[in-house]
């Protein structure tokens, strides 16, 4: 179950299973749609032994990162477009962008890379625990609201260092066909630490060009249902919308508030853009 459903003090999204898009299952062939996601799940196995690397403090772990990224995203049939406006190389920097799926993160890294936010339910277990601690994620405790001024100073430290934080500040997973609202939180760290936002806009599309809620993970999915999804897709093209950085400012909401509108402005202007395949 993902995190479409959580504490009472969260955000709940009303997206759920019935949002996603499975497929036309009559017109697909069984055979190709089986040697398609044992080819793809065979290198995504191939690629897992590199996750780990990703933490580590060499020279260019930036360039490995989204290079890594990438490559993941090409094994598994994801392709990437970027529209917008220029990426800026800056340090300490907090990325923040609507929430659809456990490829966001691979979205985003494969274009700004840096540490997540994540919640800590997603990584328990020795071997997972492990990844995310050579990852550097930074955990939210979802049932323990006062824990949050300790993430959010996690973060601020991070961007005072000059390091990339990516946040989700939606707070929980949506189909894509319908978003949420930013909540201020994690906004603050940007201002304690007097770093600029970037926004994000990520959008899922069929080859053909349509909106794509194939690999939401909303409601009651489950995460391997998730992924054999994404497998089993033809292709899936990700378009990743670069916002105007946005200074931080003195008040978090307002902040907030300027960030998603940058983000559904980039949503209402895409048509207009140039867009270039990068991966």
């Amino acid at each position: 179950m993902n995190g479409s459903v959580g504490h009472p003090w969260l955000p709940r999204a009303s997206c759920d299973v019935s949002c996603v898009d499975v497929g036309n299952r009559a017109a697909t062939r069984p055979l190709l749609v089986a040697l398609r996601v044992g080819l793809r799940l065979t290198l995504a196995l191939l690629l897992a032994p590199g996750l780990p690397l990703l933490g580590v403090p060499l020279p260019g772990r930036t360039r490995l990162q989204r290079a890594y990224c990438r490559l993941v995203l090409h094994c598994i049939g994801v392709r990437i477009v970027l529209s917008g406006n220029p990426i800026r190389n800056l340090r300490g920097v907090l990325v923040v962008s609507n929430h659809m799926s456990w490829l966001d993160v691979f979205a985003v890294g494969a274009v700004l890379p840096g540490s997540f936010v994540a919640r800590a339910d997603m990584f328990t277990g020795p071997v997972i625990g492990m990844v995310a601690r050579l990852l550097k994620i930074i955990p939210i405790e979802r049932a323990s609201l006062r824990r949050l001024p300790v993430v959010v100073d996690a973060v601020a430290r991070r961007l005072s260092a000059g390091q990339t934080v990516v946040a989700f500040p939606e707070g929980t997973t949506w189909c894509g066909l319908a978003a949420g609202s930013f909540y201020p939180a994690m906004f603050q760290a940007a201002i304690d630490a007097g770093r600029p936002v970037q926004p994000l806009r990520l959008t899922y599309r069929h080859a053909d060009g349509r909106v794509s809620t194939t690999p939401a993970y909303v409601g009651e999915d489950t995460l391997v249902r998730s992924f054999l999804r994404v497998l089993a897709t033809r292709r899936t093209v990700t378009w990743v919308q670069v916002g105007s950085l946005q200074l931080p400012g003195t008040d978090r909401r307002a902040l907030a508030r300027r960030c998603q509108s940058a983000v559904r402005a980039q949503h209402a202007g895409h048509q207009s853009q140039r867009h270039v395949l990068v991966a």
